[in-house]
């Protein structure tokens, strides 16, 4: 398998789809969905919870029959779990979570449900470990402000040159949702050089290998069970250097022997091309979470399409947050964005609702990460399962552009 795509490929897609007029997000998508399937996905399936009603997709070499419609966790807690079970019964069978979410009230509101063993067969589970905002990043963040000024000034230069010359805040990449995009990534950079020069400084052992370790037994507990289908570390990578972090392959290695997780997996905000690339290189990942939305398309369509190639599965998330910010996020949405979207998808439905609709036209993604707060987003979101459309191609980009 050919996995030699670049960078700058990936940069030149996309900039020169929009430059051009052109538009992928029609076109690409406009499959049948199960033409990304393999031929003996049946076979190797693992299924739970199977209805009539739902549709669902293989996540990768995992086998797990995931429904294409997937639980977000964000907002789930003890008193707010009961569309949880809503969704259940309906056919969903994936939840998503992580310890940052309410700081553990959501793997709690999970363990609600899982602790009843009939439940807990039903659903494929997904946890994370959020390190590097608290270790990592942070530790050489606090470590640059006491340097002496010309070093701060090298360091801040070497950052910047390397943003730049990857294009990440290039806009229709970045698909910019959250004013905190500019600051992790900030953060992140700042980690990759600095440990380039003071990497003797960290405790590597500590602060990467055994704080996974932890974390996960953390998790297992708020969850009421004694082992994870998928877990996802890093959370939220910025960068492919903290893909290929040696300690983290050991830690997952290492629970995977122990039986406490079944599958590896990261997942993504910033950069998500590369970093899913890096990911598939590595042969490690089963699969990967990636803000994927119709921003952004043109520039992740070339890497989603090689993971589903090597059998990682592919889960967008963030498909709806660039067009509809719904947690008082300071950002401002540009109607070319929206107008989009209801070009492609015309019709009175809700602007989430369409683009959840439309990333789930992507025969090669697995499934669509959906925040879903109550009974009536469940009832809503649900009914795009299976759900296709044939999607209006873009023929003049230049109209959508801002």
């Amino acid at each position: 398998m050919d996995n030699s795509i670049s960078r700058r490929s990936i940069l030149k897609t996309g900039c020169a789809a929009a430059a051009a007029g052109m538009s992928l997000t029609g076109t690409m998508h406009n499959r049948n969905a199960e033409a990304s399937q393999p031929a003996d996905a049946e076979k190797n399936a693992e299924w739970r919870n199977r209805q009539d009603g739902m549709a669902y997709r293989r996540l990768g070499r995992t086998g797990y029959m995931v429904s294409e419609i997937v639980m977000g966790g964000n907002t789930i807690s003890k008193k707010n779990n009961k569309h949880v079970k809503m969704a259940v019964e309906r056919g969903l069978n994936y939840f998503d979570t992580s310890p940052a979410y309410g700081r553990g009230k959501s793997e709690e509101g999970y363990g609600e449900l899982l602790k009843k063993s009939s439940f807990r067969e039903k659903v494929f589970v997904n946890s994370k470990v959020s390190i590097f905002d608290s270790n990592r990043n942070t530790f050489y963040w606090e470590l640059h402000k006491s340097l002496p000024e010309a070093d701060r000034k090298k360091i801040r230069k070497e950052v910047d040159e390397l943003i730049e010359k990857r294009g990440i805040k290039e806009s229709r990449y970045l698909g910019r949702y959250g004013t905190w995009q500019h600051i992790e990534t900030e953060k992140a950079y700042f980690g990759n050089i600095m440990e380039k020069y003071y990497g003797d400084r960290i405790d590597r052992r500590e602060e990467y290998y055994t704080r996974i370790i932890k974390s996960v037994e953390g998790s297992l507990k708020r969850l009421k069970t004694d082992y994870l289908d998928l877990f996802m570390c890093p959370h939220g990578a910025n960068s492919p250097e903290e893909v290929v972090i040696p300690e983290i392959h050991e830690a997952l290695d290492k629970l995977k022997q122990d039986g406490k997780i079944r599958a590896f997996g990261l997942s993504a905000h910033t950069d998500p091309a590369y970093i899913l690339l890096t990911a598939v290189n590595t042969g490690i990942f089963d699969a990967v979470m990636i803000a994927y939305s119709i921003v952004n398309a043109e520039y992740c369509y070339a890497s989603v399409r090689l993971a589903c190639d090597n059998d990682v599965g592919v889960i967008a998330m963030k498909a709806a947050r660039p067009l509809y910010p719904d947690r008082n996020y300071d950002v401002w949405v540009p109607p070319a964005r929206l107008a989009k979207l209801n070009h492609m998808i015309p019709g009175d439905m809700k602007i989430p609702m369409k683009a959840y609709l439309w990333a789930l036209q992507n025969p090669f993604l697995t499934c669509v990460n959906c925040e879903m707060k109550n009974a009536d987003q469940v009832k809503e979101n649900l009914t795009l399962a299976g759900k296709k459309v044939a999607l209006v191609p873009v023929e003049d980009e230049s109209k959508f552009s801002y």
